[in-house]
C-alpha cells in the first residue's frame, strides 16, 4: 500500500519539482532572460511595420533597417521632449515652493493638528500629567546645564561626484536598453532562421502545429500591442490637450506620462491619475483645479476603458481581466517594472501556445478570455450546482438574441444529455439529481412565461414536488388550466392546428412541451397530447383541424408500440403531415427505415421544425 501511494505521488512530486526549477530559472536568470524576452516581444511589435515596408517594395534587410531607424528616432525624439519637460519641471519647482508649503500646512491642519489638540486636552485633564511633570522637574539638579545639540554638516558634493552619481544611476538602464536593442537587431535579421530552428526543435513530424502556434502567437501579440499603442497615443494627446486647456504647466509631460503608464495593466492608469492630481494640488493655491483634472482624467479613462478599448481590442488580448492582473502581479514580482510591461504579451504567448501544446494547456484554461467550455457544458455545470438564477438569466439573455428552438438545440437539450450520461455512469448522487430537477423546473416555468406563451398573460405557478415531478406534464397541465381542456377552441379553420405528441413518460412529455413552446414563437395554435391515452369524445371527429403532427422520436424499447400508435394517428389524421425529430445527439435506431416509413419526414432539430411549419416566419424569427 505504501509502495502504491509513493508511485501515485511521483507525478505530483515531479510536477512540483519542475515548477520550482522553472521559477528558480526565471528569478535567478533575470539578467539574461529579461532583455531576451523584451527583444523578442519588441520584434513582434515591429514586425507589422516591416511587413508594411515589404509591401511597398523594399527588401527584407532594408525594411528591417528602416523600421529600426524609424522606431529608434521616434523613441529618441519622445525621450528628448520628455527630458526637456522634466528639466523644466525641476527649474520651476522653486516657484511652486510657497504653494506646496501652504498645501502641506493645510493638510496638517486637517489631519495632524486635531489629533494633537485632542491629545493635549486629554493630558491636561489627566491626573497623571501633573504628577509626571512635577517628577520630571524635581529630578533635574538646580545647577544642571542643558546639553548643547551637535549638528553634523556634510560638505556640498563636488561637480565630479554629482556626475559620477548620475552616471552610476543611469548606466544600468541605459546598458540594458542597449543590450535589448542589439538583441532586437539580430532577432529581426535572423527572423527566418530562428523560426526554422524552432520548427526543427519541435520535430519535423509536427511542423503544421508548430507553425500554427508561432503564427497565432505573433499575430496575437502584434495585434494587441499595435492596438494598445494607438489607443495610448490618442489617450496621451487627449490628456495633454485637456491639461493645456485647464492651464496646467507641463501638460505634454503629464499627458505622455499617462500614455506610457497605461501600458501597465490597470495599475498604470491609476498611478498616472494620482500623479497628475497630486502635482496640480501641490502647485495650485486652491483645490478646484486639482478636482477638475481628476474628474477629466477619470472621465477619459472610463470612456477609453469601457467604450473605445472593447471596440478596438475586441478579444485581441485573448486574456481574461483576472488573468491580466495575476500575470502583472507574477511577472512584476519576478522581474520588477520590466515584468509589469511585458506581463500581458508574455502571458498571451503562453496562452496561445497552450492551445497547441498539451503541456501548457492548463495555462490556457486558467488565463484565456473564455474558459473553453461550450454553452451546453456551462448549462450542465450550473444546473449541477443548483444555480437556477444564473441559468435563468443566461436563458433570458440568449432568447433576446435568438429563438427558443435554437436554445433547446444548442444549450438545454445537450446540457441535459450530459446529465443523463453522468447519471447512467453513477457519477451523480441523489442530492445533485434533486438540484438538477429543481433548477430545470424553475427554468421551465420561467421559459413558459418568457417565450410564446407570454401572449396569453401571466399564469399562476402550480406547486409540484421533486418526488413525482414530470416537468412536461406540469407545463401541459398549466396550459390546460389557462386555455381549457383542449388547449384552445375547437371552432378553428381546417389544418390550422399543429399537434405535438409523445408517450406518457418524462422524456417524451418534456420534449413535447419544449417543442410546443418553440413553435408558439411563430405559430398561433400549437397543442400537445399523449399518444397512448384514449381520445376524448369531443375531439374524436376533429382530425381535420390538424395540419401538422410532430411525434417524438422513439426509444429502441418502444419502437413497435410507437409504430402502431403512429399508424393509428395516420388513420385519424389522413390530411396531416406526420413529422418526427431526431436530434443529432440521438443515435439512430437499428430499424431507422421503419421509422422513416411510418412518418412523412424526419427532421434533425427544433429549428428545422420551426422552419418546416412556417418557412416565411422562421426566416424572420430571432436568430
Amino acid at each position: 500500500m505504501a509502495l502504491k501511494n509513493s508511485v501515485l505521488s511521483r507525478p505530483a512530486m515531479s510536477s512540483a519539482v519542475t515548477i520550482t526549477c522553472a521559477l528558480g530559472l526565471l528569478y535567478f536568470g533575470r539578467p539574461v532572460l529579461e532583455p531576451l524576452v523584451l527583444a523578442l516581444i519588441l520584434s513582434l511589435v515591429i514586425a507589422p511595420l516591416i511587413r508594411v515596408f515589404n509591401r511597398w517594395g523594399l527588401g527584407f534587410f532594408t525594411s528591417t533597417v528602416v523600421s529600426l531607424l524609424l522606431v529608434g528616432a521616434s523613441i529618441a525624439a519622445v525621450g528628448a521632449v520628455l527630458a526637456l519637460q522634466l528639466v523644466s519641471v525641476t527649474k520651476d519647482l522653486p516657484h511652486y515652493r510657497a504653494a506646496i508649503h501652504g498645501k502641506i500646512e493645510r493638510i496638517q491642519e486637517l489631519t495632524e493638528r486635531p489629533f494633537a489638540r485632542l491629545a493635549a486636552e486629554l493630558n491636561a485633564v489627566s491626573p497623571l500629567s501633573k504628577g509626571s511633570s512635577h517628577t520630571a522637574s524635581a529630578g533635574l539638579p538646580r545647577n544642571a546645564t542643558q546639553a548643547i545639540p551637535v549638528e553634523i554638516r556634510t560638505p556640498a558634493p563636488a561637480a565630479r561626484d554629482t556626475v559620477a552619481r548620475f552616471i552610476s544611476v543611469i548606466s544600468g538602464p541605459v546598458g540594458e536598453a542597449g543590450l535589448v536593442f542589439v538583441l532586437l537587431v539580430f532577432i529581426l535579421l535572423e527572423h527566418e532562421s530562428l523560426r526554422e530552428r524552432v520548427v526543427r526543435l519541435a520535430g519535423q513530424g509536427d511542423v503544421s502545429r508548430t507553425m500554427r502556434t508561432l503564427v497565432h502567437a505573433a499575430e496575437g501579440v502584434s495585434r494587441f500591442f499595435f492596438s494598445q499603442f494607438i489607443v495610448n497615443i490618442i489617450f496621451a494627446l487627449t490628456v495633454s490637450l485637456g491639461l493645456w486647456l485647464l492651464h496646467v504647466p507641463h501638460a505634454l509631460l503629464w499627458g505622455s506620462l499617462s500614455g506610457l503608464l497605461r501600458f501597465v495593466p490597470y495599475v498604470g492608469a491609476l498611478v498616472a491619475g494620482l500623479a497628475i492630481t497630486l502635482f496640480v494640488a501641490a502647485i495650485d493655491p486652491g483645490w478646484t483645479l486639482a478636482l477638475w483634472c481628476m474628474a477629466m482624467f477619470a472621465v477619459l479613462e472610463i470612456i477609453v476603458a469601457n467604450i473605445i478599448e472593447p471596440k478596438v481590442y475586441g478579444h485581441s488580448s485573448g486574456l481574461s481581466p483576472l488573468a491580466v492582473i495575476v500575470s502583472a502581479l507574477f511577472w512584476g514580482t519576478l522581474w520588477g517594472p520590466a515584468g509589469l510591461l511585458i506581463s500581458t504579451p508574455l502571458t498571451l504567448c503562453l496562452v496561445v501556445a497552450g492551445r497547441h501544446i498539451r503541456a501548457l494547456e492548463a495555462i490556457t484554461v486558467l488565463f484565456a478570455d473564455t474558459p473553453g467550455v461550450s454553452e451546453a457544458e456551462r448549462f450542465y455545470h450550473r444546473v449541477l450546482a443548483g444555480s437556477s438564477t444564473a441559468v435563468i438569466e443566461h436563458a433570458q439573455a440568449y432568447l433576446r438574441r435568438s429563438s427558443f428552438a435554437r436554445y433547446c438545440d444548442h444549450v438545454l437539450l445537450p446540457g441535459l444529455d450530459l446529465a443523463v450520461d453522468d447519471r447512467a455512469l453513477g457519477l451523480i448522487d441523489q442530492a445533485q439529481q434533486d438540484r438538477i430537477r429543481s433548477t430545470v423546473i424553475a427554468l421551465a416555468d420561467t421559459l413558459a412565461r418568457y417565450s410564446g406563451d407570454s401572449r396569453y398573460g401571466m399564469w399562476r405557478r402550480r406547486k409540484m414536488s421533486l418526488a413525482d415531478a414530470n416537468i412536461g406534464a406540469h407545463l401541459r397541465h398549466a396550459r390546460e388550466a389557462r386555455l381549457g381542456t383542449f388547449q384552445g377552441s375547437l371552432d378553428v379553420p381546417l389544418h390550422s392546428v399543429i399537434l405535438c405528441a409523445g408517450f406518457a413518460n418524462e422524456r417524451d412529455e418534456f420534449l413535447t412541451e419544449l417543442l410546443v413552446l418553440a413553435l408558439r414563437e411563430v405559430c398561433d395554435d400549437v397543442r400537445s397530447t399523449v399518444l397512448d391515452r384514449p381520445r376524448p369524445e369531443p375531439v374524436a371527429d376533429k382530425g381535420g383541424l390538424i395540419g401538422t403532427a410532430f411525434i417524438m422520436y422513439p426509444e429502441p424499447a418502444d419502437l413497435e408500440q410507437w409504430r402502431v400508435l403512429v399508424a393509428d394517428m395516420r388513420s385519424h389524421l389522413p390530411d396531416a403531415t406526420l413529422v418526427t425529430i431526431r436530434h443529432s445527439n440521438i443515435v439512430a435506431l437499428p430499424h431507422q427505415a421503419a421509422v422513416e416509413q411510418s412518418v412523412d419526414i424526419v427532421l434533425r432539430s427544433f429549428e428545422e421544425g420551426l422552419a418546416f411549419v412556417t418557412p416565411e416566419k422562421a426566416g424572420a424569427a430571432k436568430r
